[in-house]
């Protein structure tokens, strides 16, 4: 059952990349969908936009890339 379960999320993302893309149907932003494989069934949960995020809320700190190899201590190969 382990083995079919990627192909299932699989889908499931390409087929809300491909709605995104062509601009059809409802895309799943602001809804998380769980499935549970063993009972067969899929439910939706309906998410709210956290106002302190960081990222996304009403005053971002989070505003550009972080320098990852920076950040890591990675240093480029001479």
């Amino acid at each position: 059952m382990l083995g079919v379960l990627p192909g299932i999320v699989g889908v499931i993302q390409a087929t809300e990349a491909i709605k995104l893309i062509v601009g059809t149907g409802t895309p799943l932003i602001g809804r998380l969908l769980t499935y549970d494989a063993q009972e067969m069934r899929f439910k939706e949960i309906r998410l709210r936009k956290d106002p302190g995020c960081a990222l996304c809320g009403e005053h971002p700190t989070i505003t550009g890339l972080m320098d990852y190899e920076a950040f890591c201590g990675v240093r480029a190969a001479s």
